[in-house]
């Protein structure tokens, strides 16, 4: 997340409020993929910062308080774009093959999905 207010996650949250109020399908189902994409990208490898004893009582476990916790990635705001223009290309390609294969309507849900992402991002870069 960033310090200077500009954290894409927040603006995503805020559309996804209007969209569940506004019971958009198309974009919830994206806002929501949105999220979870930045949420997955900060996560750490589990390995990399746990260094505690094994419980001997559960499989895979960790002695102590908080002995399994590790602090999260920071993204900045151009990895935050990146991730979401990932999406959205992605959603566009499956959208082809999908219309490729006959089967539009999936394409064109796909699509939709993509152009609300496609304006968050144009939002995003008009408030630079």
């Amino acid at each position: 997340m960033t310090q200077d207010g500009g954290d894409l996650r927040e603006q995503l949250r805020r559309r996804l409020s209007q969209a569940m109020r506004d019971r958009d399908r198309v974009a919830t189902a994206a806002l929501r993929d949105a999220i979870a994409a930045l949420d997955n990208a900060e996560a750490v490898d589990p390995g990399e910062d746990v260094t505690s004893a094994a419980s001997e009582y559960v499989a895979g476990g960790v002695v102590g308080l908080g002995a399994a916790e590790a602090e999260r990635r920071v993204l900045d705001l151009e990895s935050q774009r990146a991730i979401l223009r990932a999406d959205m290309e992605a959603r566009l390609a499956a959208a082809a093959t999908y219309e490729h294969h006959g089967h539009g309507a999936r394409g064109a849900q796909l699509r939709a999905e993509a152009d609300v992402l496609r304006a968050v991002l144009e939002a995003a870069d008009a408030s630079d």
